[in-house]
């Protein structure tokens, strides 16, 4: 299941399962998760890292879907 949205002037797009994988961040169910602002991707995980969250804004985005999918 995809879901996106945005939160405080950040974009999102969220592939997530309804159990956990191997391929999930920290085995969880988001598969693929992006993180964008103005255009910029500034957080990529497609089954592993390419871009992890860089800054304390990005952080508190990124550990709050995290929480809310995972």
């Amino acid at each position: 299941m995809w879901t996106s949205g945005k939160i405080a002037g950040y974009e999102y797009h969220i592939k997530h399962f309804e159990e956990g994988s191997v391929f999930g961040i920290e085995s969880g169910k988001i598969s693929k998760l992006t993180i964008s602002k103005n255009g910029k991707i500034l957080v990529i995980y497609d089954r592993g890292w390419d871009i992890l969250p860089q800054d304390e804004d990005v952080t508190k985005i990124y550990e709050y879907l995290l929480n809310l999918f995972n």
